[in-house]
């Protein structure tokens, strides 16, 4: 009695989580066109294998095409067959164990069904089944094998509630890039050419040098490289926007994410350019401790133990099963 209750109530769960979409009632009718694969006894079609592969090959022809094309469908399909067997020995499980779905469980779903997708018009959604060849009988018990898989797999992947502390650790030492946000700035430059083989270096320098004591003394930047930088970014003020780390060649970058917030640059004197830039703004460039990724790091886990374990159990179901390819 009590392990009944209990998958109920994962079953309630279940149907909280699972969105209904109108695009289920999209695939065609079944046919059975071949056997794909038998699993203990019952039959997987190559029609079904087409219905759930049919999106992804929609895509992939799209994207590719000639011999990749086909090899890539194949994939698509190969994908498909192995997650009808997966279900169809979920679904063998659900019976072996005796479980049972109330009916007001299933009842209660088309109810679900037709106020959230169609309005509280039953009539609606008889048509739209009738039109895509599906009768109620077959509509409900899909809904019914979509919501076993969904339970079963729930609760066969229960991870343990508490990580240890020392595998948080070993965690975030492994990957402390994920908890480490990238370094950027908001650069203004102003770029002006040495000249050097025409021997005006001098000149240019001496410009540059006037540059730097005019935005010293309150001239906008974005004004002065209107005026005097010959960078691509003159119209736009010398702006740069947000840039990353080797984004700017290495001199440049050295001094641009040494500055800081509001400064401007002494003149650089660069591969025949003299060049001045400004730090509008930083961000990130800081690394969570290990007590502030805490949290992020237990969910990661728990998620790939609850992951391992499905797996383990599926391929302990596929260990003991008869399963034919064709």
């Amino acid at each position: 009695m009590i392990r009944g209750f209990l998958f109920a109530l994962l079953l309630v769960l279940a149907f909280a989580f699972s969105p209904f979409s109108q695009a289920a009632f999209a695939a065609e009718p079944e046919v059975v066109d071949g056997i794909a694969a038998i699993v203990n006894g019952d039959v997987i079609t190559y029609s079904q294998v087409r219905g759930l592969s049919g999106p992804r090959e929609k895509l992939l022809r799209s994207e590719f095409k000639d011999e990749e094309l086909l090899n890539k469908i194949k994939e698509a399909r190969q994908a498909a067959l192995k997650d009808l067997i997966d279900r169809q020995l979920i679904l063998q499980s659900f019976r072996k164990e005796n479980f049972q779905i109330p009916d007001h469980f299933i009842e209660g779903k088309m109810h679900d069904i037709i106020r959230e997708d169609f309005g509280g018009d039953r009539n609606t959604f008889i048509k739209t089944l009738e039109a895509q060849n599906y009768t109620l009988g077959e509509f409900k018990k899909m809904e019914t094998e979509r919501m076993i898989v969904q339970a079963m797999r729930s609760q066969k992947a229960k991870p343990s509630m508490v990580v240890s502390p020392a595998k948080i650790e070993e965690f975030y030492k492994a990957h402390r890039d994920e908890f480490s946000a990238k370094e950027e700035i908001k650069l203004r430059l102003i770029m002006i050419p040495t000249h050097a083989s025409d021997g005006n270096a001098a000149a240019q320098k001496a410009m540059a040098d006037e540059i730097v004591s005019k935005l010293a003394n309150g001239a906008e930047f974005d004004r002065m490289a209107q005026i005097y930088s010959e960078d691509s970014s003159r119209e736009l003020g010398g702006d740069w926007g947000w840039i990353e780390r080797k984004t700017l060649a290495g001199p440049l970058e050295k001094v641009a994410f040494k500055l800081g917030r509001g400064k401007v640059s002494d003149v650089i004197d660069f591969n025949g350019n003299y060049y001045i830039l400004k730090i509008e703004d930083k961000r990130g460039g800081t690394t969570k401790s290990m007590a502030e990724a805490r949290p992020d790091i237990e969910k990661k886990l728990l998620q790939q133990e609850a992951q391992d374990l499905q797996e383990r159990w599926l391929a302990s179901l596929r260990s003991k099963a008869f399963i034919r390819t064709f």
